[in-house]
């Protein structure tokens, strides 16, 4: 009598044991899911943390500009006091007070001077000398490149155009020897109404300053036509002192260009000369009352 209800109880426990065999095979996959499902999330979140330091090194890397160096000279010399005494007696004997400086909006980067002499000897003719210094600072820019860089590119334009000057008659081109980094003598012949004009164009490369002489001469009224090569030899020398006039205005040790600081701006447009000194040099001449006979 009592093995019903035996049965019944062991019945009873083979069912609770299936019960919880099929919890756990329940249970088995909904861990595995959701351990899958943690280990696809932590993944991602370093992959978003990789991609997001790529992103931050690659802005930076754009964002990031090259280094100009500074100009080595900051600012120019008084363009009427380059020149000695001595100097502008040599050149513009009856002019070497009379020096007349351009106009410039900013005489930290461009400036000029010019001298005019007339030797009037009356019915022996007249000397006529002509004299004009320009001097163009670049500063270092960003976008432009640096100083000295534009210097020397504005350096060999000035050269050419004064090798192409309308009318120049055996134009001969010579460097020049300690006046800067860089200079070029041009001369030539240049016939106009009041006679024949020897014309000297004598240009210098200091640093990031381009320094341009100008010096013409002309026999009038008979008189005789001046030597060529002395009047180079005397804007050579000019050009040489200008150079050192240069130097000396911006300080000792100032020609290294040594950057401790930003760059400079960029030249300003005032920098930028409207016209090449060669061409109003091509243009210079006496009054036509100079020549006449007293």
């Amino acid at each position: 009598m009592h093995q019903p209800a035996q049965r019944d109880r062991q019945d009873h426990q083979r069912a609770k044991r299936l019960h919880r065999v099929l919890v756990c095979a329940a249970a088995v996959p909904v861990m595995l899911i959701a351990a899958g499902c943690s280990s696809d999330s932590g993944s991602g979140d370093d992959a978003g943390k990789d991609t997001s330091g790529l992103g931050a090194t690659t802005s930076a890397d754009a964002t990031a500009a090259p280094t100009v160096q500074a100009a080595a000279y900051k600012k120019l010399p008084e363009p009427c006091a380059v020149l000695s005494k001595k100097t502008l007696t040599d050149l513009v004997p009856e002019g070497a007070k009379s020096g007349k400086e351009g106009t410039s909006s900013d005489t930290a980067s461009r400036g000029s001077c010019s001298w005019t002499s007339l030797d009037n000897n009356g019915v022996k003719g007249s000397q006529f000398r002509w004299l004009n210094v320009s001097l163009l600072r670049f500063d270092s820019s960003q976008t432009q490149g640096e100083g000295d860089q534009l210097a020397a590119s504005y350096f060999t334009k000035q050269v050419q155009e004064a090798q192409s000057v309308t009318g120049a008659k055996n134009v001969k081109s010579e460097p020049v020897a300690g006046a800067g980094a860089q200079a070029t003598a041009v001369r030539y012949g240049l016939k106009k109404k009041e006679g024949a004009f020897k014309q000297q164009t004598v240009v210098a490369r200091v640093e990031n300053v381009v320094v341009t002489i100008d010096y013409n001469g002309a026999g009038l009224a008979g008189d005789k036509t001046p030597d060529a090569d002395a009047l180079t030899k005397a804007a050579e020398k000019a050009v040489k002192e200008v150079v050192a006039a240069v130097t000396s205005a911006n300080g000792s040790g100032s020609g290294s260009g040594s950057s401790t600081g930003s760059p400079s701006a960029a030249p300003s447009k005032s920098a930028s000369p409207s016209a090449s000194p060669s061409k109003s040099a091509a243009k210079a001449s006496p009054s036509a009352s100079s020549g006449k006979k007293s």
